[in-house]
């Protein structure tokens, strides 16, 4: 990463900046949550992405970071809205808005934060990327009720897994590299290519996340907590299809029963391994990792590119 940051130091420094004026407010309570939101900030990905892919095919210019600003307040709001629906008292290691606070609260920041971004597209005639950014934010919400509508019955296969995650992590990187692509191109071609670049290192990204829950490293969130919740993810749903009926159906009625038991759920995280599902779908996120450099590939060598390239890898080989 520290490649990266030799390209897009500044810019990231600048973005930051720019970033933490956007979310001010004159309510005191307001303002009080959007500083402790500051301070804990994740690895930033996401504007990351906006700003190579932007370097990639231009200078990076007021539209950029105004892209980028658009892009982290609607995920920022996401994920306070997903503490809430998950009832979650922790992010990133840190207590969540409703821990801290109360739901109501945490709700009220989320449409806070979504009306920041509104403002900031439409005050600045951002309309394409704001065009860009609602259609991810449509497909996170159809993706998360189509996990919850397939969740309740555990039958769905891959095919619905990859539409699920499509929706739910794939769209909103697919739109940062977008945005940021259009923001120094205004080409529609190089914005079409670099959205499908982005949705192709989301479902990378992804995957790699499912592969923790099945893993021993100490990664920030709690082995089996995809099981806890119900969540069939590849590694899983591979080893179902892949089982003997037996096995299946025992699998099933842990996921539906005793997905809280940790001896089910190493029973679970055993079975998966020795079935094939890790490799299965470590080889399945290689796949959609080369087609994504494949893309990236078809355009002209830059140090943009060599960074967009670092940080694509990094989706895949990260240990947390």
């Amino acid at each position: 990463m520290r490649f990266i940051n030799d390209i897009i130091g500044e810019e990231l420094a600048i973005f930051e900046k720019k970033f933490a004026e956007a979310v001010k407010s004159e309510t005191l309570l307001l303002d009080t949550i959007m500083k402790y939101i500051i301070k804990r900030k994740g690895k930033q990905m996401r504007p990351m992405f906006v700003l190579l892919s932007a370097k990639l095919h231009g200078t990076i210019n007021e539209s950029t970071y105004r892209a980028a600003a658009l892009v982290e307040l609607l995920h920022t709001a996401t994920l306070v809205h997903d503490d809430v629906v998950d009832d979650s008292p922790q992010r990133r290691g840190f207590f969540s808005i409703n821990a801290l606070w109360n739901k109501k609260i945490a709700v009220l920041v989320g449409d806070y934060l979504l009306s920041k971004g509104l403002l900031l597209a439409t005050g600045s005639n951002e309309f394409r990327h704001l065009h860009i950014l609602s259609d991810a934010v449509k497909q996170m919400s159809e993706g998360e009720l189509l996990q919850i509508q397939k969740t309740r019955k555990l039958n769905f296969d891959e095919s619905v897994y990859f539409e699920i995650i499509k929706g739910k992590t794939a769209s909103l990187l697919s739109s940062a590299c977008a945005a940021g692509a259009y923001s120094t191109s205004n080409n529609e071609e190089i914005t079409a290519r670099m959205k499908s670049f982005g949705e192709k290192v989301g479902i990378a990204f992804q995957i790699k996340d499912d592969l923790f829950d099945y893993g021993t490293d100490n990664i920030g969130k709690p082995t089996g907590n995809d099981i806890r919740e119900k969540k069939l993810t590849l590694p899983l749903i591979h080893t179902l299809q892949h089982v003997s009926p037996e096995t299946r159906r025992q699998l099933v009625y842990i996921m539906k029963n005793e997905n809280k038991v940790p001896e089910k759920i190493k029973f679970v995280i055993n079975t998966v391994n020795q079935s094939g599902g890790i490799k299965y779908a470590t080889e399945k996120m290689n796949t959609y990792r080369d087609e994504a450099l494949a893309i990236l590939n078809s355009f002209e060598q830059s140090p943009a590119r060599n960074a967009l390239e670092e940080l694509v890898r990094y989706t895949t080989d990260r240990k947390y």
